[in-house]
């Protein structure tokens, strides 16, 4: 496995990869790796030649007040990962390196973002869209794979693909979770043992909303009450709790067609988020 470190030089490489004819994917990440992102890794293997995973912890993703110093980080525990998955490259740039001195371009799109964790992080969208088109051009692939919990970004992404035109067809991983289905997260190694437990709500609040759309209900309301105590009795803050279309995430008042729900919560300083497909 290839570490690479400048956009330069990956460039290089998989401009090289390509003009042999092989299949390039990425596999973009922040690091603190685990089985979620190495499934993504996988998911390319039927369609790539190659696959390049990327870690980069993205400040312009993060608002004032969060956990950009706290976000985890063990750059030889993440290789160590990838050279065991049979990755081919890994991309790892510095800040200055993708946000040079005099950094003034960034990617924003409109509507997508203006729901869930678009309102709750002002500026998000903005920096991940940014970051991922930075990424597609140092790493020029034509595939990439993102997780299904990260819902929002998914279709942000899908959305920026098709809007500028690019020949990158985006990959959808399933969310990958823990035996008791807390759903994989890097933020997950931030939980005390206490909150560990507790974050467990999060499922079970977005499983008692499936069951009782199964069962007949139809109120977004009455969904919404139900998980909230879920969260309520395990102590979790809610930032919000959403039944929304998953084809532009409007709220929904009822479930009829297409719906999802989806979560985010602080367990203690620390905040998840989760999602579910109702119908």
């Amino acid at each position: 496995m290839e570490i690479i470190r400048s956009v330069a030089e990956m460039q290089r490489w998989s401009l090289s990869h390509r003009l042999g004819g092989r299949k390039v994917g990425l596999v973009p990440t922040m690091g603190y790796l685990h089985q979620g992102h190495l499934s993504l890794v996988q998911a390319l293997r039927p369609a790539c030649d190659v696959v390049v995973v990327s870690i980069f912890v993205n400040p312009i993703q993060f608002g004032p007040n969060e956990d950009f110093d706290r976000y985890p980080r063990d750059e030889a525990r993440d290789l160590a990962l990838l050279e065991g998955a049979g990755v081919d490259a890994a991309f790892i740039p510095t800040v200055s390196e993708m946000y040079p001195p005099g950094f003034q371009t960034h990617v924003e799109v409109e509507k997508l973002p203006q729901h869930l964790c678009g309102l709750k992080r002002p500026g998000h969208f903005r920096g991940v869209a940014t970051v991922v088109l930075k990424l597609f051009t140092a790493c020029i692939p034509q595939f990439a794979a993102f997780g299904a919990k990260d819902f929002q970004q998914l279709e942000v992404i899908r959305r920026m693909v098709r809007d500028l035109n690019m020949p990158i067809v985006i990959v959808e991983g399933a969310t990958v979770r823990e035996d008791d289905g807390l759903a994989m997260s890097s933020r997950n190694a931030m939980l005390s043992p206490d909150e560990r437990q507790r974050a467990t709500s999060l499922i079970r609040a977005l499983t008692k909303a499936r069951d009782m759309v199964q069962q007949g209900e139809s109120d977004a309301l009455a969904l919404r009450q139900a998980m909230a105590q879920i969260l309520s009795d395990a102590e979790a803050k809610v930032d919000y709790i959403a039944i929304f279309d998953p084809m532009d995430f409007s709220e929904l008042e009822a479930v009829e067609g297409q719906a999802h729900a989806a979560i985010a919560a602080f367990i203690g300083k620390t905040r998840l988020i989760d999602n579910m497909r109702l119908k």
